[in-house]
């Protein structure tokens, strides 16, 4: 009983913060990764604005190296709710010289989507940038505020940040500021799959456990693909795997997993010792990677 009440007053918030982005903003986007996430995100604000469409558009900035189930996933739901999506390509970015892609061992696109996001934001002129990120992923991440204010180029200042009180939320902004809203930032891993769980939720067929080409490498399981590097003497083998959360292939490794079902991963999560985050490579990097990312306006 208590889980369920825990569950509702968790959507009930989640539900009045979209409420609040469309009562305060005048042009807000839902920031769309095709993860469990944002995908619950979409369910919170089709229930929010029931019987209206989702007054938002939703937005994904796509590194070019995104696992295909991803991609897959992402058009058929947009198709299926007649949802407005815009994609933006960091590719293009990296062809005019705005981006300039890594190289080597560890390289990898994530990093990039901040210059191709915040040039989306200014495109659109957004006011709003509702984000399906959670204060448990990752510490950068728990110092957010739910509104939490971006300065004329994108910036994220940690130090700076506006006092929330109760469930006042703030969102006066001046002009070239805009605003990163969190809805489900009070939410757990196991939040997220527990609502998934009870709503019936669609997701990518990359979180069950399935047979993969992988190799393994610094204890982590990557992805054999094109878009991977990967050394001459590092061998491939097929395992079965699943993904604790869904990001750019080169920047996302898996677990060893035999959970194929929602249930079987809730159990799963229940009795890991290893965070969500633990199998991001890019979070690797140092101590303050998120960080460093955010205050330069990532997600």
């Amino acid at each position: 009983m208590s889980s369920i009440l825990n569950q509702n007053t968790l959507e009930s918030e989640a539900i009045y913060i979209l409420r609040e982005v469309v009562a305060q903003f005048e042009n807000p986007v839902l920031l769309f990764s095709g993860g469990k996430d944002s995908i619950t995100l979409v369910r919170l604000a089709q229930k929010a604005f029931y019987p209206a469409r989702i007054p938002f558009p939703l937005m994904h900035i796509d590194t070019g190296h995104n696992f295909p189930e991803t991609i897959e996933f992402r058009d058929r739901l947009v198709e299926e709710l007649g949802l407005k999506l815009i994609v933006r390509k960091v590719q293009v970015d990296i062809d005019s010289g705005v981006s300039i892609e890594e190289k080597g061992r560890y390289s990898s696109r994530n990093s990039l989507q901040t210059n191709t996001l915040l040039s989306a934001i200014e495109e659109y002129k957004f006011d709003a940038c509702i984000g399906g990120a959670r204060r448990d992923e990752e510490k950068a991440r728990a110092k957010e505020r739910i509104f939490s204010v971006r300065n004329d180029f994108g910036e994220w200042d940690e130090k700076n940040q506006r006092p929330e009180v109760f469930d006042m939320l703030n969102g006066r902004i001046d002009m070239g500021q805009n605003v990163r809203v969190f809805p489900i930032s009070n939410w757990t891993e196991l939040d997220v799959w527990s609502y998934i769980d009870a709503e019936k939720i669609e997701i990518p067929s990359i979180y069950f456990a399935h047979e993969r080409e992988i190799f393994e490498r610094d204890g982590l399981i990557w992805t054999a693909s094109e878009h991977v590097y990967k050394d001459d003497h590092e061998i491939t083998e097929m395992k079965t795997v699943r993904f604790r959360t869904v990001g750019d292939i080169t920047c996302t490794a898996a677990v060893e997993s035999g959970a194929d079902t929602v249930e079987k991963i809730i159990k799963e999560i229940r009795e890991s010792a290893i965070s969500e985050r633990g199998a991001r490579i890019d979070d690797k990097r140092s101590e303050a990677a998120m960080e460093t990312r955010k205050q330069q306006g990532y997600f």
